[in-house]
């Protein structure tokens, strides 16, 4: 059997720079810009994790965001520790959050907020008291 490894989430905005920031300001994501095909492009480096951003232009045939829940992918999940106090932190910040802090079995404890483009995402912590 071949072996897989994870690579990249790529993610689609009509405003990379805001959602770059976004990620940037919330989670120390860093920046990496560079220019491809002679067009500025931007990604970042999450967690170890590459994402990219692709612009979608004005007019384009690319579909707005799916309301939650729906099939698919659901979400994606960054680890922290301390989650109460993260969450009080990214609530400072402005976020939204769909599903406070919750207990969802002994030591583990996640929350849910609405990124840039409806995207949701997961923080877990498997080390809460």
């Amino acid at each position: 059997m071949a072996e897989f490894t994870y690579d990249h989430i790529h993610l689609r905005s009509p405003d990379p720079e805001a959602t770059a920031a976004f990620y940037e300001r919330m989670f120390g994501a860093q920046i990496l810009r560079s220019v491809q095909g002679g067009q500025p492009r931007i990604d970042l480096k999450l967690g170890g994790v590459d994402v990219f951003i692709m612009p979608v232009a004005p007019g384009s045939n690319v579909n707005p965001p799916p309301v939650s829940p729906y099939q698919g992918l659901d979400h994606f999940g960054l680890r922290v520790n301390g989650i109460d106090a993260v969450v009080a932190e990214l609530k400072a910040k402005g976020v939204h959050f769909t599903m406070e802090p919750t207990t969802i079995r002994p030591g583990v404890r996640v929350a849910f907020l609405r990124g840039p483009e409806g995207v949701s995402i997961e923080l877990l912590d498997r080390n809460a008291a």
